[in-house]
């Protein structure tokens, strides 16, 4: 089986793929003040919980938007699993060809979403994930990436709100029932959920007007399905979007060396 890292700033996404399947999924929280032994014994009580042996584990697959946990994630993948991961990085092959200024700015996350978006729903398609920051990228019908946008998240946006002013209460993200709020919580909810489907629905129809095409629109991440709702935009949710991308390039890569060998 391959098991597959998605290292985000508040979140790490974790499966199992057996083949082309999911076996397994589970995530923890990101903190950059955790040990590897820390880390591993995390990952160890998610396996035994679901009666998994560390054995299964063929390879491993990283992206990761948080390199100062990069060394511990290695070190504990390597005393936990027994196995070196492959880290989404320059040089690795990943089948798209990048069109951005300088490739190595882009995130490694985004890159496995491409791979993967372009896999699993050809091109053009545009993907959306929904996390501490909103990304937008573009794949064409090539399988090239164009580029994309970024934005803050929506929780992360609600944080600034409430932190940078002296009254306004912290408040639930929620879908509101009325646009016109009567109290100031009801206002806040407002503004920032139909804001954001606002921004959402806006740079869709402004990629799609630069494309000069339709464009197939895929959302993953934990805001994607409150969003989706509101947008009408969006045509898939697929939470493991990241996921299935770094399976993919573990897989690439496992290929060109078994052929070099």
């Amino acid at each position: 089986m391959i098991l597959t890292m998605d290292i985000g700033n508040t979140n790490i996404k974790t499966a199992l793929f057996d083949g082309t399947e999911m076996f397994k999924y589970w995530r923890m929280s990101t903190n950059i003040n955790s040990t590897s032994d820390e880390y591993g014994v995390r990952l160890m009580s998610m396996f035994a919980h679901e009666g998994v042996a560390r054995d299964v584990v063929e390879g491993i697959a990283v992206s990761s938007v948080v390199p100062t946990i990069n060394y511990t994630i290695e070190h504990m993948l390597l005393n936990y699993i027994g196995k070196t991961p492959l880290f989404v990085a320059p040089g690795v092959k990943t089948g798209i060809n990048i069109k951005y200024d300088n490739p190595r700015e882009l995130g490694s996350d985004r890159i496995a979403n491409a791979v993967a978006a372009y896999e699993e729903y050809g091109g053009p398609c545009i993907f959306i994930d929904f996390g501490t920051a909103t990304t937008f990228g573009v794949v064409d019908q090539d399988g090239a990436f164009l580029g994309g946008t970024i934005c803050p998240g929506i929780k992360l946006s609600s944080e600034a709100l409430v932190t940078g002013t002296a009254k306004l209460p912290r408040f639930e993200l929620n879908k509101p029932e009325n646009v016109i709020g009567r109290t100031t919580l009801s206002n806040l909810q407002s503004g920032m959920y139909y804001g954001y489907v606002g921004l959402v629905r806006n740079i869709v129809r402004k990629i799609r007007q630069e494309l000069g095409e339709e464009a197939y629109v895929v959302a993953t991440g934990g805001m994607a399905l409150m969003i989706a709702e509101e947008s009408k935009v969006i045509d898939k949710l697929d939470g493991l979007l990241t996921l299935k991308g770094l399976r993919l390039i573990y897989e690439r890569n496992r290929s060109e060396g078994e052929k070099g060998v």
